[in-house]
């Protein structure tokens, strides 16, 4: 026999050898495996079941309500979009807790704060803001900016500018300027001149175009002193 027919010859010995064992294994744990595959069957059943049958149906549910309360959002009705009407909807607060773990429950959460801010409860917006859970988007990052206004709101100038550098962090060219400025200012109250001027030159060399930094350098020459 040549070397590349005893070649063959040892590979299938070993395919065949490897056949065996598989089978003798599976003969001998088949009741496990047979339990095995089946847990994993009816998990993948019960997770499909709970997504069709109670997730999707409260999803569509919640989304009936948020239009409701969109409306009134719109008309600056932020008192009855946050509470509801008492009869037709439930509101953006309610939302937030009865459809938890749904889309719109987490948007719901962020319109509450927005409409906390809008009546001045600034705690309350604080604490829905911040179970606003989403990707870095523009909405996103204006829930953050927002945090930021409202620790201005209750005097926590530190954690307002941890909110309004994260906001500028995203480096977009509309909105990281308009949270730099608010940094700035808030630096200004503080006394703190290096900080302001470090915010005010990075709009100003970083974001040229943007409106910010159209008289950025009237806030400059102020720090400057």
């Amino acid at each position: 026999m040549s070397n590349k027919d005893e070649k063959k010859h040892t590979e299938l010995e070993s395919v065949e050898h490897a056949l065996t064992s598989s089978e003798a294994f599976i003969e001998k744990y088949q009741k496990q495996i047979i339990y095995v595959v089946g847990a994993i069957v009816l998990v993948v059943l019960l997770i499909l079941s709970v997504r069709n049958f109670y997730f999707k149906p409260r999803e569509i549910s919640a989304q009936n309500e948020m239009y409701k309360a969109q409306n009134f959002f719109a008309k600056d009705s932020f008192k009855v979009a946050l509470q509801g009407d008492g009869i037709n909807f439930i509101g953006f607060k309610e939302i937030s807790a009865d459809y938890s773990f749904t889309p719109s429950a987490n948007l719901a959460a962020a319109y509450a704060g927005i409409c906390y801010y809008k009546l001045g409860q600034f705690d309350n917006a604080i604490k829905y803001l911040s179970q606003f859970d989403a990707d870095n988007n523009y909405f996103s990052v204006a829930v953050i900016g927002l945090t930021g206004d409202s620790y201005v709101e209750l005097g926590e100038t530190t954690k307002a500018i941890s909110y309004f550098e994260k906001a500028a962090g995203f480096e977009n060219e509309v909105i990281s300027p308009v949270y730099l400025k608010k940094a700035g200012l808030v630096y200004e109250s503080l006394k703190d001149n290096e900080k302001a001027e470090k915010s005010y030159t990075t709009i100003k060399e970083k974001y040229p175009k943007s409106p910010e930094a159209a008289d950025i350098d009237k806030y400059l020459a102020r720090v400057q002193k």
